[in-house]
């Protein structure tokens, strides 16, 4: 199924120069609390985010960061994700790369991740002990990190996200939803065919001028397997997620963004959880991103395929 809509939002925006607050579907009147504890995942500090009271096995998403952003900045995102009934992990995962040691997640993550959630599920003194669904993860990814989360969905290897002779997908990996990220080579300017193994779900800021949304557009035609889908908010910029803008110690995005960051954190949040939940086999979550969503949000355009 194809879903297109056109962009209301960006361009009044930009004309009016003032701060719009794009208001989102209206939320349940009983949200869950979510709560925070740290933890390590390997050598890599780790913030854990969860809704306190859900009931049953609850799957995790892996949050990627984007180059050289903290964790720290991604509190807000991460709780409104998981509180639709994921444990969201955050690690701080740093490294060496092209002579620069800083926040630059690779495509090892998911497997780290993978032996943490066995961990953390068989320790009494855990809060979540017995309560994640070990056989299930998520991707979510930002920037560097959602480019390296697309190779791992392409189950490929490449530098600078893969620096072994090949990469293995885990089995449990099921699906991925990526902001401000695309293929594009930085040295040809190209975008390769993607041969994704598992869902993928591009979420790109109308005014990104850091990743930009030409090439978002390209690498999602590039993506040869469904179910897959663009969703376009209106306004947000390269760190629509982030807590707040140009976030210390990252590349600032010079591109302004015009909506409120309350905003674009909300709409990018429900969109990544409900596509991920579509993917686990929630059939409301489905119907929501591949039917009524467009329609009912007039903060995105999306487009889709379900199959």
């Amino acid at each position: 199924m194809r879903l297109t809509r056109p962009i209301r939002l960006a361009a009044a925006a930009a004309l009016a120069g003032s701060v719009l607050a794009v208001a989102p579907p209206a939320a349940s009147a009983a949200e869950p609390t979510v709560a925070h504890y740290s933890s390590k995942m390997v050598n890599d500090g780790t913030d854990v985010y969860y809704p306190a009271g859900a009931q049953g096995e609850l799957p995790v998403a892996l949050l990627m960061q984007g180059a050289k952003v903290h964790r720290m900045h991604y509190e807000a995102y991460a709780r409104a994700v998981a509180a639709y009934g994921f444990v969201v992990v955050v690690p701080n995962h740093k490294r060496l790369v092209f002579f620069d040691s800083n926040y630059y997640p690779s495509q090892k993550m998911p497997a780290a991740t993978i032996d943490w959630m066995d961990d953390e599920n068989a320790n009494a003194a855990s809060p979540l002990a017995g309560r994640i669904d070990t056989d299930t993860l998520v991707l979510l990814g930002h920037s560097f990190g959602g480019a390296a989360a697309l190779g791992v969905a392409e189950e490929s290897c490449g530098i600078p996200f893969c620096t072994t002779l090949g990469y293995s997908l885990p089995g449990e990996v099921k699906a991925a939803s990526l902001f401000g990220t695309n293929n594009k080579t930085p040295l040809f300017g190209t975008s390769a065919a993607m041969d994704n193994q598992i869902p993928v779900q591009l979420v790109q800021g109308t005014v990104d001028g850091v990743a930009l949304p030409a090439d978002a557009e390209t690498s999602y035609a590039r993506l040869e397997n469904g179910p897959k889908q663009i969703v376009r908010v209106a306004g947000a910029n390269h760190y629509g997620i982030t807590n707040t803008q140009n976030p210390s110690g990252a590349d600032p995005d010079s591109s302004a963004q015009p909506i409120s960051q309350a905003a674009s954190i909300a709409t990018s949040a429900r969109w990544a959880a409900q596509f991920l939940k579509a993917q686990l086999g929630d059939a409301a979550a489905a119907d929501y991103v591949f039917s009524t969503g467009d329609a009912a949000d007039p903060g995105v355009t999306v487009t889709g395929e379900s199959s």
